[in-house]
């Protein structure tokens, strides 16, 4: 199914996916990097998951199931990955500045993994065409910016990383065929990988805001004694009938 909603969304079937093509489902377009994103993405998790107790069952559980995902996309090489992987850490090595692992930096390391994140665009937005989303224009203060600085302002060790990057290519990992990108959809057995990719990003934002709020940690009010009795294994269903007497 899901590969008939994937075939039917192209003219014709190819050995690679088009990024920005559509995938059959509505507003839901094709990755350009499918498997970078979904390893970083679960890299990233595993390492929010870290700032859980062990005996975390929401931790247990999230992890067995990231880590088994990121197996299946990891078991997974383009072709040509390994040239690939050499000309990108002699990349790294030659400029070392631009990839710095510091605030603002396109490097970062997550899980034990390095990263470098770029940025993709499938065109280029038109301004005219954006319609207003009902939210309130911010505006920027003028004055000085001592305490408090405006957001829109970006942070001087962001700037630097950016200058830092001038004039230094990426490479783009070798994309996936449609074939891997099948057999690893089917395996997960969650949908095309597009999806696979939100249900990640979602995951993720949900582990940050588990963390902030420290959801392991006891009730700042405890509950009144009985109040999840009503809940109880087998306190309000009768029990299995007795058979009767020979």
């Amino acid at each position: 199914m899901r590969a008939t909603i994937r075939m039917l969304a192209s003219v014709k079937p190819a050995r690679y996916l088009e990024a920005g093509n559509p995938t059959g489902l509505t507003g839901l377009l094709t990755h350009p990097a499918p498997r970078s994103a979904l390893i970083y993405l679960y890299s990233s998790t595993l390492d929010k998951l870290k700032a859980f107790p062990e005996s975390s069952v929401y931790r247990q559980s999230v992890e067995a199931l990231t880590r088994h995902r990121l197996k299946v996309v990891e078991s997974f090489k383009p072709e040509g990955y390994d040239a690939w992987a050499k000309r990108a850490q002699e990349n790294i090595d030659a400029n070392p500045k631009a990839f710095a692992t510091s605030s603002g930096s396109r490097k970062s390391i997550h899980d034990g993994r390095s990263f470098v994140t770029t940025q993709y665009s499938f065109e280029d937005p038109d301004d005219r065409e954006e319609e207003w989303n009902g939210e309130e224009m911010r505006t920027i203060r003028e004055g000085p910016r001592v305490q408090d600085p405006s957001p829109d302002f970006r942070d001087l060790n962001e700037e630097m990383s950016r200058r830092d990057m001038r004039g230094v290519e990426w490479e783009p990992e070798p994309p996936l065929e449609a074939a891997q990108v099948s057999e690893i959809e089917n395996q997960i057995g969650a949908g095309l990988i597009e999806e696979v990719i939100q249900v990640a990003e979602g995951e993720l934002r949900l582990v940050g805001t588990m963390v902030e709020a420290k959801v392991w940690e006891a009730l700042e009010e405890k509950a009144p004694q009985g109040q999840w009795d009503y809940f109880a294994r087998d306190q309000h269903t009768p029990g299995t009938q007795e058979p009767p007497n020979r």
